[in-house]
């Protein structure tokens, strides 16, 4: 057994521990991700028809959101590996996106979003020390199916908060949704408050301040390949901007959303399995595969058929990415230094996305709405082929 793994095994505590500490976690993103998307599925409409803002004022905010919370997950990741803390950011990064929703409830111009999306994403500030915890209680032949199954939960909520969307929205309207929407974020703060327990740092550790001596030529190249992605992977706000111009009605535009959630939260867990198997590079790049064929569909059809299968990729896309994504980038990571590591690599993605998603609204409005998935093709090509040039550190589970 190689010294990370050792470690891995120490840290991941007696099984019935590991289990409490998966479940709550799950829980919480379950609640959390079911109050953000009663808002999710409405904000693009809310922002460019009720606040009438123009898709490069969407771009922005979007943009600007992903930005906040790379620069929250690599403060929040840093801190945390410096203060040997994990629980506390986690608990209150909800409270963070609980605080927000109210704020964008009482919002009467774009402009008044734009506080409130800063707090909002800074609420991200769980990510990085929660994805830590996950890491540490986990193994490698259990990592990828555990953070599968929070990326399983995260989607499921999303489609009970899409259909609490769906049902309440011509009864409640934007702004009661949007205060509505705070509530499950407020009982995921005290779950993790009343369920996770501060983890146990192993005898003899020292912290001694993270530095960019420690990202070795591996993690190096696999931050920036995803960098590189990041900048053609605009928001899922285009995708259904996209779809309303091509002739959905504005009432169905949430269907959309939900049949992307679904895609996502049934096929989660088992590419997280499927990648403790076969490996995580093989997943990632079907991941790839799948955003490719997005843009492609985007660019070829108008057909409203083959545009709402799009949403199923889209969800096959996010279902394969997001957990092995983490995953690969956590078993990069020196064990001392994950949260930095999780917090950092996150940053560079939020970094790149703020420009993409600008640069995206951009487009559209001065180029044509096709302009920006051709872009996307072909950043997407770009890091498929350096993904290629990354060593993994475990070896896949036989089958």
């Amino acid at each position: 057994m190689s010294t990370d793994s050792a470690m891995d095994a120490a840290a991941a505590g007696p099984p019935t521990e590991t289990r409490r500490t998966i479940r709550a976690f799950a829980a919480a993103s379950f609640l959390n991700d079911m109050g953000s998307d009663i808002i999710y599925p409405i904000w693009p409409l809310f922002v460019t028809q009720v606040l009438k803002a123009n898709m490069s004022a969407l771009g922005f905010l979007d943009g600007l959101g992903e930005a906040i919370v790379s620069l929250s997950q690599a403060i929040a990741g840093y801190w945390s590996d410096k203060t040997r803390k994990r629980k506390v950011f986690v608990w209150t990064g909800y409270l963070c996106g609980a605080a927000s929703r109210l704020g964008y409830a009482a919002s009467a111009v774009w402009q008044h979003l734009i506080p409130f999306r800063v707090l909002d994403r800074a609420g991200k500030i769980r990510s990085a020390p929660r994805d830590a915890i996950i890491a540490d209680v986990s193994t490698d032949a259990n990592r990828g199916r555990h953070f599968g199954l929070l990326r399983a939960m995260d989607n499921s909520g999303a489609v009970v908060g899409i259909l609490i969307s769906i049902a309440l929205f011509n009864i409640l309207g934007y702004r009661l949704l949007f205060a509505l929407a705070a509530i499950p974020s407020v009982v995921a703060a005290v779950l993790i408050l009343k369920t996770i327990k501060e983890p146990r740092e192993p005898g003899g550790r020292v912290y001694k301040g993270f530095s960019f001596r420690d990202v070795d030529r591996n993690l190096g190249l696999y931050i920036v390949l995803n960098g590189v992605f990041a900048l053609g992977a605009f928001t899922y706000s285009f995708l259904l901007i996209n779809a309303k111009a091509a002739g959905f009605k504005a009432g169905f535009i949430p269907v959309l959303y939900l049949v992307y959630s679904v895609a996502a939260a049934l096929l989660s867990y088992p590419f997280g399995r499927l990648s403790d198997r076969i490996g995580r590079k093989p997943v990632m790049l079907l991941a790839y595969g799948a955003w490719a064929a997005v843009c492609s569909g985007v660019v070829l059809t108008q057909s409203l058929p083959a545009l709402a299968a799009l949403f199923v990729l889209f969800g096959v896309h996010k279902a394969a990415l997001d957990p092995v994504q983490k995953t690969i980038a956590a078993e990069l990571a020196p064990p001392s230094y994950r949260a930095s590591v999780l917090g950092g690599f996150q940053m560079v993605i939020g970094l790149a996305a703020f420009p993409a998603s600008l640069l995206a609204g951009f487009l559209w409005d001065k180029a044509g709405r096709q302009v920006p998935f051709f872009v996307s093709l072909g950043l997407t090509a770009v890091a498929a082929l350096l993904l290629l040039f990354v060593k993994e550190t475990r070896r896949p589970a036989a089958v």
